[in-house]
C-alpha cells in the first residue's frame, strides 16, 4: 500500500510502498479516507523509542472493514498511522462518526479541540470575564477563541506573531481584539489590550510570551499553559503569581472513553455554535509539502484526502 513514510528521526516523509497492516486481536483495520496533521506530529514527542521506518501518525477518518465510518486519533498500532491507505488502531481508539459531521470537522474536534476545551473548562470562566488566547492563530487557538466565548467570556483577545492571521480572526468576528507579538514591548501591548487585566490566559506557547501575558493579568486570574513552542524554560518572578493560579494542563492522557465523550460534546458544540476553522488541504501525494507546511506554521488545520 501507499503511505507517507518517515525513514529516520528528523527526515521528511515520502510517499512510498509500505507493509500493509494485518488484523490482530483488539485492533481494527481502517481504510483511511482523510488524514490530519498537527504540531504534535512534526514535534515527534510520541515517537520516542519508535523504530523506523514508520508512517506519519496523525489522526483521520476512514471506514472499518465492516463499513462503519470512524474517527481515530494518533494512537495507531506502530509502525502504522493515519497517512496511509490503511492503518491499524486499538478498538477503544476508534469512534463512529455521526452522519451529519464531515471528515475535516471530525478531525479538528479531536486532538486540537480537546486541547482547547479541557483547560478552558478547568479555568472556570465566569460570565463577562476577559480571556486571552496566547498563540491564537493555529488550529487549537482558533477553536479556543470560540470556545471561550461559548463558555461565557465577555471579551476574547487573540495574541500571536502573524499580523495577517490576527487581522483575519478579527474580521471574522472570532475575537474582540488582537495583539501582534514581536514588538519592542509586548508586555506593554498586552497590558494596553487587557485594560484592568485578563481574568483567564490560555497559553499555547510558554516562554517569554507567557511571562509577558502574566504581567497583564489581574488578581484572581487563572493562567493555563498547555504548549511550549516559545520555550520550555522561564525565569519567573514568583511575585507575578500572587493572588493568581498557574496550571500546566495535559489533555491527552485521559482514558479513551473520556476522550471520546469530550469529542462527542465538541461535535455538538461545533454544530451548535458554527465553529469556524481554517483548513489547508494537500494532495496525499504531497505529504512532504504538508509536513514542511506544518513545521513552518500553517495557521490552519492540515488535511489530505487519502482515497
Amino acid at each position: 500500500m501507499k503511505a507517507a513514510v518517515i525513514s529516520s528521526r528528523g527526515s521528511i516523509p515520502q510517499i512510498q510502498e509500505f507493509q500493509t497492516p494485518q488484523a490482530q486481536a483488539g485492533a481494527l483495520l481502517i481504510n483511511v479516507d482523510t488524514a490530519g496533521l498537527g504540531g504534535w506530529d512534526v514535534l515527534g514527542a510520541y515517537r520516542l523509542g519508535v523504530e523506523y521506518p514508520c508512517v506519519i501518525r496523525g489522526e483521520g477518518v476512514g471506514h472499518t472493514t465492516d463499513g462503519k465510518r470512524v474517527y481515530f486519533g494518533e494512537r495507531s498500532v506502530l509502525p502504522w498511522g493515519a497517512w496511509a491507505e490503511q492503518t491499524l488502531v486499538p478498538e477503544e481508539e476508534v469512534w463512529e462518526v455521526p452522519d451529519n459531521i464531515d471528515d475535516k470537522t471530525a478531525i479538528a474536534m479531536g486532538i486540537a479541540a480537546t486541547g482547547a476545551l479541557v483547560p478552558l473548562e478547568n479555568a472556570k470562566i465566569q460570565a463577562g470575564e476577559k480571556v486571552l488566547i496566547l498563540g491564537a492563530t493555529g488550529t487549537l487557538g482558533q477553536i479556543a477563541l470560540q470556545l471561550a466565548r461559548y463558555l461565557g467570556a465577555g471579551h476574547v483577545s487573540a495574541a500571536a506573531r502573524n499580523q495577517a492571521s490576527l487581522d483575519k480572526l478579527l474580521e471574522r468576528g472570532i475575537c474582540d481584539s488582537i495583539v501582534c507579538l514581536g514588538s519592542d514591548d509586548d508586555a506593554a501591548a498586552l497590558k494596553e489590550d487587557a485594560g484592568e487585566g485578563y481574568d483567564v490566559v490560555l497559553d499555547l506557547v510558554c516562554g517569554q510570551p507567557m511571562l509577558n501575558a502574566l504581567k497583564a493579568t489581574r488578581w484572581g486570574a487563572r493562567i493555563m499553559t498547555i504548549g511550549t513552542g516559545a520555550g520550555r524554560e522561564v525565569n519567573l518572578d514568583m511575585a507575578l503569581l500572587l493572588f493568581r493560579t498557574f496550571s500546566v494542563v495535559g489533555t491527552g492522557q485521559r482514558p479513551p472513553a473520556d476522550r471520546e465523550n469530550i469529542w462527542r460534546r465538541l461535535l455538538k458544540i461545533a454544530e451548535q455554535e458554527n465553529i469556524e476553522i481554517d483548513y489547508l488541504d494537500f494532495d496525499f501525494a504531497d505529504a512532504d509539502q504538508a509536513w514542511q507546511a506544518q513545521i513552518d506554521g500553517p495557521h490552519a488545520k492540515i488535511t489530505a484526502r487519502v482515497r
